[in-house]
């Protein structure tokens, strides 16, 4: 909730999310939290949500909406319709996003423009069709990046390089908006090796190999809860961080110290 002052006397408005990939993984437990915060929270996803989910969102007075990142056509009909339905937008969070392997050599030119095109035209579409609804009202954009946008990995150029999009990305918005003196902040979250579906499907198609080999580069010697990631994430979206913006924050066990 936020304060206004309104004719002499305060009032609270409810404040509004629009959370990406929110069907699994960090996505999911961010709305989640959001909600349980008193958030109101449109979750978005290609997939479908758990019933249990579901009503969960519902109950919270939430909605989901089945959509495409990728679809430039539709994305800014998606942000008005969860403007019309929730009494506007606060916060983004940018969860949306694929990982696979393959050497410089050994990706295919599909795999990387889908990479891309999840990756990095999905966070920049969702954020061209937010900031209009931010402008005057206020708003705070997180961006799922990751620790691959500071350390390389031979086995991952694609990924490495969205999410390296995805970090230059949000420093450039933070800077448009405050040169246009708009309230809008923005910010990066560059996770290590979280406990996904994302990441368990890459672990089973990769092998135990890759497992063990990520989980040894992870000084804390474990998987990082999705949990743990959204506690970063509802702090940037806060008032507690009405300072920051244009900056990142590593969550990675120790992976890049």
């Amino acid at each position: 909730m936020v304060s206004i002052e309104m004719s002499g006397r305060t009032t609270r408005r409810q404040k509004v999310a629009m959370v990406t990939g929110g069907a699994s993984g960090i996505g999911l437990a961010t709305w989640r939290l959001l909600a349980q915060r008193g958030v109101a929270v449109a979750a978005i996803d290609l997939g479908t949500l758990e019933d249990a989910e579901r009503d969960f969102l519902a109950s919270h007075g939430g909605i989901f909406l089945k959509h495409d990142v990728r679809d430039h056509a539709t994305w800014k009909s998606v942000a008005d319709n969860v403007v019309r339905r929730l009494g506007g937008l606060d916060m983004l969070v940018n969860a949306a996003g694929i990982l696979q392997s393959g050497s410089i050599e050994e990706i295919s030119l599909e795999a990387w423009q889908r990479m891309m095109a999840v990756n990095v035209q999905g966070t920049f579409l969702a954020c061209q069709s937010a900031i209009p609804h931010m402008r005057d009202r206020g708003g705070s954009i997180v961006n799922l990046s990751s620790v691959s946008a500071l350390k390389a990995d031979p086995d991952l150029p694609a990924y490495d390089a969205s999410k390296a999009a995805v970090r230059s990305l949000t420093k450039e918005i933070a800077i448009y908006c405050a040169r246009k003196n708009w309230p809008i902040r923005c910010n990066s979250v560059h996770p290590g090796v979280v406990e996904t579906r994302m990441v368990k499907s890459f672990f089973t198609q990769n092998g135990e190999a890759t497992r063990d080999a990520w989980m040894q580069a992870q000084p804390i010697g474990r998987l990082i809860l999705p949990d743990e990631v959204a506690s970063m994430i509802a702090w940037l979206l806060s008032d507690e961080a009405s300072f920051v913006s244009g900056s990142e924050y590593v969550i990675d066990g120790g992976l890049t110290a």
